[in-house]
Order: structure tokens, then C-alpha cells, then sequence
């Protein structure tokens, strides 16, 4: 018996109960403060009792959904994944989650660890608990007053990178320049995943695409096709560098009358094909990430296509609540590549009744909104849904619709989330669709009504 660590475990459940009983988030990150108070390696001498060891994942979008994949997959194979569920991803969170799964001789009580990681602590992460896999989703703009531009990430990254055990598996994706950069300097194994569907995305950059220029050589990326920001098929224009082709492969997508899309994958040669019940490219790239993890953990096609042809909406992406005949949806907004894939899955020909657009500045959501002016709410304009600007910025919010041009007798403003939300809900209760697209503490405020109200789990249980 390790006796600090002993104490340290214990502490951090007393802490967990406490914070329970306070009815503050069910206790998900203060053990993770508590506990390496104690003991400094908690952590480590923990996940290295991990049989399966550890996956790491990170990425500017789709690290909640891709890590929630997984651990349905995983779980279907007959794991038992350690897994900061809640989203709670910085090394406070990873501990938290870890030192709660524990038996007070340090124990786990899982074979698998499996943690989403804030983009800036990849390095401190990859150092304490030393993953069998690191994978790497993609690198948008994002909190601009966290963490800089995107150049800062990839050099923050590179760090984690090259302190990879050589057994370690590093698993990148393909189609997203910045990643494919970093992964040549891998110590171990490189992995990569991407889309070769021609039939989706574009040929030209969007405005808010953050890499148009070679990493090697500065010369202007060429691109034969776009999917999304900057990820897509590229080549430079001067030195030939470019995309090389995927281990794991979105070879073709079919719609779905159900709203469900056919996924047609290739798994290093393999042809697999997945239905995956959520809309939008970006969650095909999340299942994609997912695939090409599980794949590399040694997990066959039939638990991953079981698994993902039964997966629900994440907490505030894509949740939907029914209420009769109407309905509301959340999706979380925090970025605008992130934004202008949630808005292109509106449907013009049947958008939503009303569209709530609830805008936070606090610490978690970026205290920098200049990130509106490079979302495409032009959008907006065409179609008949009526708006409502919520949160502490609405009023820039109403704004930023008045220069997309969408219609003043259109949008209202509605500064408090609680209200907001209740016209939601009254909205829908009288058989309308509501979209609602919030920063992330607007959604946890947003969701914790609704919790009240009986329509959701808490975010810690979902």
C-alpha cells in the first residue's frame, strides 16, 4: 500500500462527495485539484496500471464526440474504459477522472485509459501519462486569448510529439495539413485517417481557413479539394509536398432517408461500411478518428460498426429533446469552422421555426467574439427562421445579424439564457423546431434548466 497516494485518493473523494452534495457539476474536476496536491504522481503511478494503457485525444473540434465513440467501440469489445466522460479535459480533469476510478491502493477499476485533451496541455498530458496512442484531430482558430494562433498549437504539439515512447502509435489526420506537418517528426508509428470522397466539399479555401501556406516552404498550399476550413487535398505549389494518402479512408457517404448517412470506410484495405445516425461532415471526420484509433487498438469492423450505428448526440451537440410534434435541438458553437458546419446542415427548404443564438465571453468560451465577423450568418438571411440573441454578447450577436443582412423584424434579443431557453421550450411545445447554437457555458447554463425541468440527464451522467 502506497500510503500518500492512499490519502491523496481519499481526499479527492471526500472532495468528490462534497462538491455532490453542493449539487457543483457532480464533482467531475475538484478531486483532480485535490488529489495531486497529496501526491504530484498520482496520475502516473495510477494509468500505468492501466493493462490496456492509454489514448489520447485532442483537436480544436470533435474531441468530446470522438472520445465518446470510442468508448462505446471499446466497451462493445469487452473493455472497461477510464474516460473523463464529462468533457472535463485539462490534466485537473484527466486526474479527476482517473484518481474517482481507483481503489484506494491505486487500482484502477478500468483496462483502457481514454482522455480528451485541452489542446495547450497535450505536452503536460503526454508526459504523465505516457499513451499508447496520441491522436491528433485537427487545429482551427479558436480562444484566440488562450491560445494564439494556430502556429502555436502546432508548435505546443510538436513538444507532446516528440516525447512519444517509440512503441507509442500516433494517429493523425490526413487531410488537415498542420497534423500531417507535425507527424513527420513522429518517434513512433504514424497512423492517418481522412476523407477520399470527391463528391463532398469544394474546390476553393473558405474565407476562415487558417493554413494556406506550405509548412515546409512557405509557398501557397494548392487545393484539389476542400472539405472544410483549411482540411482537404493539398499540394504545395513550389516544393511538391503534400497529402499523402490515408491509412483509414472515408471512401463515400450516402444520405439516409432517415437523416442517418452511410459511411463507405476502407481500413487499410478493408472495405467497411457504418451508419452513423448524426448529420454534418465533421461528425463523419469524428466517426473516422474513432475508426482509425479502435483500429489501431486491435478492435474488428463489428464492434465499431455496431457501436457507431447506435450512437446518440454528445451533451449539447446535436441533443434533441421531443416535445410533441415540435422539438429542440442543441449544438455547441465556439469557432467559426466549427459554426459554418452547424449552419450547413441547416436545410433551406425546411429550416427551423426559430434559431437561438446564445453568446458567452467568459474564460471557457474565449473572452475574444471577434470570431462572429468570420462566420457565415449570410446564411441566415435567406432563410424564414426567426432569431433570438442570447447571453452575455447578445447584443453584438444582433449586430453581427444586422451585417449579414438578415431582417431587424426577424431578430429579437434576449440577453438571459434562462428566458431563452423557456421560449425554446414554449416554441416547441406549440409544434415548432428550434435550433439553439450556444458558446459552451451558455450550453451548460442552458442545459442546467432543462436538467431542472426533467428534459435532460446532467452532463457529468449523459
Amino acid at each position: 500500500m502506497d500510503a500518500r497516494l492512499a490519502v491523496a485518493l481519499l481526499g479527492g473523494r471526500a472532495a468528490s462527495f462534497a462538491a455532490r452534495r453542493m449539487g457543483r457539476g457532480g464533482g467531475t474536476v475538484l478531486p483532480g485539484h485535490v488529489v495531486p496536491r497529496i501526491d504530484p504522481d498520482a496520475l502516473r503511478k495510477i494509468v500505468r496500471r492501466l493493462p490496456q494503457g492509454s489514448v489520447l485525444v485532442s483537436g480544436t473540434n470533435g474531441k468530446t464526440t470522438t472520445t465518446r465513440m470510442i468508448s462505446e467501440i471499446v466497451r462493445r469489445a469487452g473493455h472497461h474504459p477510464i474516460h473523463n466522460r464529462s468533457g472535463a479535459n485539462l490534466i485537473t480533469g484527466i486526474t479527476a477522472a482517473v484518481a474517482t476510478h481507483a481503489s484506494l491502493s491505486g487500482q484502477p477499476d478500468g483496462d483502457l485509459g481514454l482522455f480528451e485533451v485541452d489542446e495547450a496541455h497535450v505536452p503536460a498530458a503526454v508526459d504523465a501519462v505516457h499513451p499508447r496512442v496520441l491522436a491528433l484531430n485537427n487545429v482551427f482558430r479558436d480562444q484566440l486569448d488562450r491560445y494564439g494562433e494556430v502556429d502555436m498549437v502546432a508548435q505546443t504539439w510538436r513538444r507532446a510529439i516528440h516525447q512519444l515512447d517509440p512503441r507509442a502509435t500516433l494517429v493523425v489526420n490526413a487531410d488537415d495539413p498542420i497534423v500531417a506537418y507535425l507527424a513527420e517528426d513522429s518517434p513512433c508509428r504514424v497512423v492517418q485517417f481522412g476523407v477520399e470522397d470527391p463528391s463532398v466539399g469544394g474546390t476553393s479555401l473558405a474565407h476562415e481557413a487558417d493554413r494556406r501556406l506550405c509548412p515546409r516552404c512557405g509557398a501557397r498550399l494548392g487545393y484539389s479539394r476542400v472539405y472544410y476550413g483549411h482540411v482537404g487535398h493539398y499540394r504545395c505549389t513550389s516544393c511538391g509536398w503534400e497529402r499523402v494518402r490515408p491509412d483509414v479512408a472515408l471512401m463515400g457517404v450516402d444520405e439516409l432517408a432517415t437523416g442517418a448517412r452511410l459511411l463507405h470506410l476502407e481500413l487499410e484495405g478493408t472495405p467497411v461500411t457504418v451508419e452513423l445516425p448524426l448529420a454534418g461532415l465533421y461528425n463523419a471526420y469524428n466517426a473516422l478518428a474513432a475508426t482509425a484509433i479502435t483500429h489501431v487498438l486491435g478492435i474488428g469492423h463489428t464492434e465499431m460498426q455496431a457501436a457507431l450505428g447506435q450512437f446518440s448526440a454528445v451533451f449539447g451537440r446535436q441533443e434533441r429533446i421531443d416535445l410533441g410534434a415540435g422539438s429542440v435541438s442543441l449544438a455547441l458553437v465556439k469557432n467559426p469552422v466549427g459554426f459554418n458546419q452547424v449552419l450547413a446542415t441547416l436545410r433551406p427548404e425546411a429550416p427551423p421555426t426559430t434559431i437561438v443564438i446564445a453568446i458567452n465571453d467568459l474564460f471557457a468560451d474565449g473572452t475574444d467574439v471577434s470570431w462572429l465577423w468570420d462566420v457565415d450568418f449570410e446564411l441566415l438571411a435567406k432563410l424564414s427562421s426567426q432569431l433570438i440573441c442570447s447571453g452575455l454578447r447578445a447584443e453584438d450577436m444582433a449586430v453581427r445579424l444586422k451585417y449579414a443582412l438578415v431582417a431587424s423584424t426577424r431578430v429579437a434579443v434576449e440577453s438571459s439564457l434562462e428566458r431563452a431557453i423557456e421560449l425554446a421550450l414554449e416554441r416547441a411545445a406549440g409544434g415548432e423546431h428550434v435550433m439553439v447554437y450556444p458558446t459552451y457555458t451558455a450550453m451548460l447554463a442552458m442545459r442546467e434548466r432543462l436538467q431542472r425541468r426533467g428534459y435532460v440527464l446532467p452532463f457529468w451522467e449523459d
